[in-house]
């Protein structure tokens, strides 16, 4: 009997990965009118303001100035990286629409807060929504964020925060340095948070009394100016090896042990 020959072998085909699925589009306004208009009716609903870059003209600078007086943060970019659609008439301008109610300051103290929360510069809006979740888990109601510097507050902000957004306090400023000054005219004791071992545990830390608790961003950390305006610096104690902790992660911890001493 003749034996069959053998099936020549072939190694299965990898299938390729998926593509990762995109993010659906925020809400976007785009051409001059429109986002004019936003910005004379309701400036407080936008989060900022992109420009194509090398655009220019009279009714454009209008906008620039306004949004500069509204302190809506403005942003000159490439058109590639506005995520418009295609086809549309943009006029070289797209303005983002926030996701939360945006309050002034002299607007956020009058709400009475015990606790507020002060981000500098936090600017992966996956951080800032997990921070946001926290805060509003932990019973810190009122929020301040910087307009430059800051991820604006985004769908995917919303969607991490897991609608925090929409039920917190939200204060945005320009100038945090002079902002800690005016909590501190209101009674508030600044507490700076570093990833600094020598500094106080925030487990030996009094934490009574009005509390202004300033979180830095994921790289530098609190800037200097912002620094200076704290009352006390305190730090998360590890003592593993890895002494450093994802900003989200080190301000639920603090905001935690701050609510349990309250308590």
């Amino acid at each position: 009997m003749n034996a069959q020959p053998k099936k020549p072998f072939h190694p299965e085909k990898k299938r390729p990965a998926p593509k990762p699925v995109e993010e659906p589009d925020d809400s976007l306004l785009w051409g001059i009118n429109a986002v004019a208009e936003a910005l004379r009716s309701n400036p407080r609903s936008l989060c900022e303001i992109m420009i194509e870059k090398g655009r220019a003209g009279g009714r454009l600078q209008e906008i620039i100035d306004a949004a500069r007086i509204a302190e809506v943060r403005i942003r000159f970019v490439d058109l590639e990286r506005m995520g418009l659609p295609r086809d549309c008439r943009h006029q070289g301008i797209v303005a983002r629409q926030t996701e939360a109610q945006l309050m002034s300051l002299p607007e956020l103290l009058a709400t009475e807060p015990q606790r507020i929360l002060l981000l500098d510069s936090i600017q992966d809006p996956r951080n800032l929504g997990s921070i946001l979740r926290s805060a509003l888990a932990a019973g810190f109601q009122a929020v301040v964020l910087t307009s430059e510097r800051s991820a604006p507050l985004t769908g995917t902000v919303a969607r991490t925060s897991a609608g925090a957004v929409a039920h917190l306090h939200i204060a945005r400023v320009v100038n945090l340095a002079e902002a800690l000054r005016q909590l501190k005219e209101h009674g508030f004791w600044i507490y700076g948070a570093v990833a600094e071992p020598q500094v106080q545990s925030i487990y030996q830390t009094d934490f009574s009394g009005k509390v202004g608790l300033v979180i830095g961003s994921e790289g530098k950390g609190i800037r200097p100016l912002v620094r200076k305006g704290c009352d006390f610096l305190v730090t998360i104690p590890m003592p593993g090896e890895f002494n450093s902790l994802n900003a989200s992660v080190a301000a639920a911890l603090i905001m935690f042990e701050v609510v349990r001493q309250g308590r």
